[in-house]
């Protein structure tokens, strides 16, 4: 008898990405002759630093050669001037250079949980999350937090009680993706106390950490007492200075283990990316006023989307404090439908928007079904017609309800 050739359960099991799902439907579109405006993923449109680019244009090595498998000495050390910007004094011992943001949670997992075991995420969430520890078969437990709330932690109760004897780490994105959330100092300080009392890692996905609005700073889980050994940082090149196809990310710990079993997963792979590091160690020639400028504009660009959404009838927002996001919640039956139907069916004068449906940043079955995430990486123009093609758009569409439910 002949055995069943199969995939595994992992590759079955794997799902879609909700940010990029739809992409052949904007592409079906966009062959239609239709302008579509991409609010569905976190690719800015602002040029990369000059200091930046004339670093590519220097590279005139021979070929591409393979570094270190942790990274280069030359980015190592870029890494460690930058986090001493931020108050955060490390060795670049303490660096361990990755292939993106994406390659530093995935080692992270898999350094810090084993199958079967689980590490809590706030929902919504980055649905990468959920790939990344399905891959390595770990969990992720969802706790919930609320758009009332602006996605704020809820109590130490609710969190607490999704703690159980498999559980390894907490992982906490702020500024949020994709929520624009800036946890509180008090946030944090609890997120700490309860991965102290418990003896979980506390892994920090601080990727968005200049990107703060109204006066606002980000502060880095780096700073917590007494959690050395159990803080575990990833962070990327890729939406500070717009490198995001450079596939630069990192991680800092001051734990030796993590950083022994981080090195040897890198072994494995080799090591990241050389042109890309090369490029990224000019990355403290960046004068401040390049990041002003880039700040500034997204704050802008947020007013813009806030102003939009909130001339819209049934539509709920609340103002997100960092990063380039804001999730909100519409007056339809499933935004998946209406994601849909914005790229199959509809069009203001030719134009229309993709967005990322909400349920795809939720591990709980039902939530997110009236939600989308917009990023706001267009310029404000763009951003001023997206917003009336997504107005004209509800009246539309078919299954729009007159309050926003959740």
């Amino acid at each position: 008898m002949t055995r069943t050739i199969d995939l595994s359960a992992r590759a079955k099991g794997m799902p879609a990405s909700p940010i990029r799902r739809l992409a052949p439907l904007a592409v079906a579109a966009r062959s239609a002759g239709k302008h579509v405006y991409g609010l569905n993923i976190g690719q800015p449109d602002i040029p990369a630093p000059r200091e930046i680019l004339d670093r590519l244009k220097s590279f005139d090595e021979a070929n591409v050669a393979y570094g270190p498998s942790e990274g280069l000495p030359e980015f190592l050390e870029a890494l460690r001037t930058y986090h001493a910007g931020w108050d955060i004094e490390l060795s670049t011992e303490e660096i361990f250079v990755t292939t993106g943001g994406s390659e530093a949670l995935l080692f992270v997992v898999a350094a810090v949980a084993d199958p079967g075991d689980e590490v809590i995420v706030f929902e919504p969430f980055y649905t990468n999350y959920s790939g990344f520890a399905g891959l390595v078969g770990v969990e992720t437990v969802p706790v919930t937090t609320l758009s009332e709330d602006g996605y704020h932690l809820p109590s130490r109760e609710a969190i607490e009680a999704k703690i159980s004897s498999r559980t390894r780490a907490i992982m906490l994105c702020s500024p949020n993706n994709p929520t624009g959330t800036v946890y509180t100092d008090a946030e944090l300080e609890l997120v700490a106390d309860l991965c102290r009392k418990h003896g979980l890692f506390l892994v920090a996905d601080e990727v968005y950490r200049e990107f703060t609005y109204d006066g606002l700073r980000h502060r880095s889980a780096m700073t917590l007492e007494g959690m050395e050994q159990q803080v575990i940082v990833t962070d990327s090149l890729s939406k500070r200075v717009s490198l995001c196809g450079a596939r630069i990310g990192w991680i800092v710990t001051r734990n030796r283990e993590v950083l022994d079993a981080v090195l040897r997963f890198g072994q494995a792979r080799l090591c990241p990316p050389t042109l890309g590091q090369y490029i990224g160690s000019a990355l403290n020639d960046v004068p401040q006023s390049y990041m002003d400028g880039v700040i500034a504009e997204y704050e802008q660009r947020r007013n813009v989307v806030l102003a939009g959404l909130d001339e819209m009838p049934g539509v709920f927002v609340r103002k997100p404090e960092g990063a380039f996001y804001v999730c909100t919640r519409l007056p339809v039956d499933d935004s998946n439908r209406f994601a849909e139907f914005l790229l199959r069916e509809f069009d203001l004068d030719g134009e229309t928007v993709m967005v990322a449906p909400g349920d795809g940043f939720y591990a709980t079955p039902g939530l997110g079904l009236n939600e989308v995430r917009i990023a706001y990486v267009l310029n404000r123009d763009e951003l001023t017609r997206s917003m009336r093609v997504i107005a004209a758009a509800l009246e539309a569409y078919p299954g729009r309800r007159s309050t926003p439910g959740g």
